[in-house]
């Protein structure tokens, strides 16, 4: 039988994008206007900036992330996009609309799904979509087979009458796609939208996600803590502590990255182990806790000369290709899930 938790295949994702390229376009050609366009967006609670200064643009039919921990900003610059909240300073459109000053016309254009659910889960599937769609001014016939439409491409048809709560995670995450789905949004916005899914159920959801964007060219910004989802996106935008430490693709993100990447565990200090290898090489090295890292091309090569150097002074080294973690660490100088939490050094770097 088929897994019930498991959305209807769909294409997988392009692949090869040039950097800063529109989908299925050359880098050489005219951007078509932004869907979502951010410009020094500020936002602070309390005396304490959750948004500094973030400017980005989405593209037209573009899976776009925003990536960071928590307390980065995302899920702040998402309530303003979806039209909650009202920032501090700055301006953002989507499709055009003001969100701020247009947010009636802006909701016509976007369906949001959170992080927590919002289904009634004492209602059926197909109750709540017809819930959803009186909200949009929808009724009728017309709302009837816009309801069964909805509910067959998420894969819900054969469960319309029965109640949400009898559904499993993935299911009612499905309910959730279809309500902002149901009255044909240009830009979809997802908070997280993965949350308390098994890994086969959120692989499923993100190749429906890219389905939406190669059929339907519908635009879709989706806020995540997780890398290997990030590296799921045409585009990411990456955050640190409300700041926009990083703008474009995956590949392109990581190629910033001078060669390997090398993280050693000191058998002492690791920080005069860090200034040591800083005078003997000349390399830009970080204490992480109570690791050193730092990049270097030809890495596998270097170990042996590392190693020799500085005998019964390293416990391990480590050796792998640059993920997003680099990145966040090269853009910030520390790592991803303890921002605020530890005292990092950088020996040979302002």
């Amino acid at each position: 039988m088929p897994d019930p938790d498991r959305l209807p295949a769909g294409p997988t994702l392009l692949e090869g994008n040039t950097v800063g390229a529109p989908i299925g376009e050359a880098s050489s050609q005219p951007s078509r206007p932004a869907a979502i366009a951010v410009e020094n967006m500020r936002h602070h609670y309390d005396g304490r900036m959750a948004l500094d200064g973030v400017s980005l643009q989405v593209r037209q039919a573009e899976l776009f992330g925003l990536l960071g921990p928590n307390g980065s900003g995302k899920t702040t610059l998402f309530r303003i996009l979806s039209t909650l909240m009202l920032p501090s300073g700055g301006s953002a459109s989507i499709q055009g609309w003001d969100v701020f000053r247009e947010p009636a016309a802006v909701r016509q254009q976007i369906g949001v799904v959170f992080q927590a659910p919002s289904i009634d889960v004492k209602l059926t599937a197909l109750e709540n979509l017809r819930h959803v769609g009186h909200l949009y001014g929808m009724h009728g016939k017309a709302l009837g087979r816009r309801v069964a439409e909805i509910l067959e491409r998420v894969g819900l048809a054969d469960r319309a009458r029965e109640r949400a709560e009898t559904f499993s995670g993935g299911m009612q995450r499905r309910l959730e796609l279809a309500k902002g789905l149901l009255h044909r949004p240009s830009v979809l916005l997802l908070d997280e939208p993965t949350t308390g899914l098994d890994p086969g159920a959120r692989r499923d959801l993100w190749q429906y996600l890219s389905m939406l964007r190669d059929r339907e060219r519908i635009t879709v910004l989706v806020t995540t803590h997780l890398m290997e989802e990030a590296e799921r996106c045409d585009r990411l935008a990456i955050l640190s502590l409300g700041k926009l430490v990083g703008l474009g693709t995956p590949a392109g993100l990581k190629s910033e990255i001078g060669g390997d990447v090398l993280l050693l565990e000191a058998h002492g200090n690791p920080e005069l182990l860090a200034e040591k290898i800083f005078n003997r090489f000349g390399l830009a090295a970080q204490v992480i806790g109570r690791k050193i890292r730092f990049e270097r091309e030809q890495g596998p090569r270097f170990v042996t000369e590392l190693a020799e150097a500085f005998p019964g002074e390293i416990d391990s080294i480590s050796v792998s290709k640059p993920n997003l973690e680099d990145v966040f660490i090269h853009r910030t100088g520390h790592r991803f899930w303890n921002q605020g939490q530890e005292q990092n050094g950088a020996i040979g770097r302002a």
